[in-house]
């Protein structure tokens, strides 16, 4: 009962914030919360989120869903490694991070 969102374009540190809010949440919370949430990746957990309940429902056959309690963890995925030129020849480096989200729904005990 679970979903993975790879290589989203966004730092890990921005999208930490979102997956700690819903983290041991029920789904119906959590939901609710990622809906009224003004960040950019409220977005796209949710649609992770709704991926995952849907797994829920189809693979392992549970009947009421919104019981389940969220677990999210965000780690470091790919870094895009830029160079921004500088004066006198020079060459700054541009990180571009990326993030991997993995949301696990368990039944609460």
């Amino acid at each position: 009962m679970k979903a993975i969102l790879t290589n989203y374009r966004q730092a890990p540190r921005k999208v930490r914030l979102i997956s700690t809010l819903i983290t041991g949440k029920k789904v119906s919370e959590a939901e609710i919360i990622l809906s009224h949430l003004i960040k950019r990746g409220a977005l796209p957990m949710k649609k992770l989120l709704d991926s995952a309940v849907q797994n829920a429902r189809v693979n392992n056959k549970i009947g009421d869903v919104q019981n389940l309690i969220v677990k999210a963890t965000t780690d470091k995925g790919n870094v895009l490694k830029r160079w921004m030129p500088r004066a006198m020849g020079r060459a700054f480096p541009i990180h571009k991070h990326s993030s991997n989200v993995v949301i696990t729904l368990s039944e609460k005990k």
